[in-house]
């Protein structure tokens, strides 16, 4: 049985790494003793997979990891037994049941998330702002240029910004997040300020994703889907 975990992470734990975080579930799926299969071999791990990796700082409401169970049962109980370890900013939202070859590995389906930008306090630029998104978007081109590892290279942003709107202190955005144009809100966020002249200060905002998708093409009506949405509960 393989099911997928859509979790929260916030508060202090938004500081937590990646690779603490997958340490932490590690412990808590122990503590909870679910029925999780393990790799063969010398050095056996539990079979799981995490999506895009969350980065220290921001918070989430909708993150996810799949995990190989190696029996079945109700995925209600898995969430209850899971979180019942949960710390103080980490909380289950659901689990599901998915099928391997159907709804594929949850870090190679996420081809969109939303995030949600907001100005922290005395910190939002006193210029009016808002009224120019509309002129942002409405470029045929927006040319930024990318830190690699190895090298720097143009990118034109504009495909990869499904939506950008106007929130009360800041922005709600719909961004490309695979790997080949994985489009982070900080970038598109510094890049407007850039574009109508003003240059934000250090830790100006606070951005959290909200949730994650993948894209079933674009002749589909809805086109993005909700990694959760992929599979069932199962009783």
């Amino acid at each position: 049985m393989k099911v997928r975990i859509k979790f929260s992470k916030e508060g202090p734990m938004k500081f937590v790494g990646h690779l603490d975080t997958m340490r932490y579930f590690q412990k808590a799926l122990r503590r909870a003793e679910l029925p999780v299969a393990f790799s063969g071999g010398y050095s056996p791990h539990m079979i799981m997979s995490f999506a895009v990796p969350l980065g220290v700082g921001m918070e989430s409401l909708g993150d996810y990891f799949d995990l190989e169970m190696a029996e079945d049962m109700p995925t209600a109980e898995i969430a209850a037994r899971l979180e019942e370890q949960m710390a103080e900013g980490m909380h289950i939202v659901s689990v599901r049941k998915v099928e391997d070859g159907k709804a594929g590995k949850a870090m190679a389906l996420v081809a969109a998330a939303d995030y949600l930008v907001e100005f922290r306090p005395g910190k939002e630029p006193s210029i009016d702002w808002k009224s120019r998104v509309k002129e942002f978007l409405a470029q045929p081109e927006i040319k930024v240029t990318k830190q690699t590892k190895r090298s720097e290279k143009e990118i034109d942003l504009r495909p990869n910004i499904y939506k950008m709107e106007v929130r009360e202190n800041g922005f709600f955005y719909m961004l490309a997040s695979a790997s080949s144009n994985y489009t982070k809100p900080e970038m598109v966020t510094n890049t407007f300020f850039h574009w109508i002249g003003e240059e934000l200060p250090e830790f100006a905002f606070t951005v959290k994703r909200l949730e994650m998708y993948a894209d079933k093409g674009e002749n589909a009506s809805p086109r993005f889907v909700t990694l959760e949405s992929l599979g069932e509960e199962i009783e």
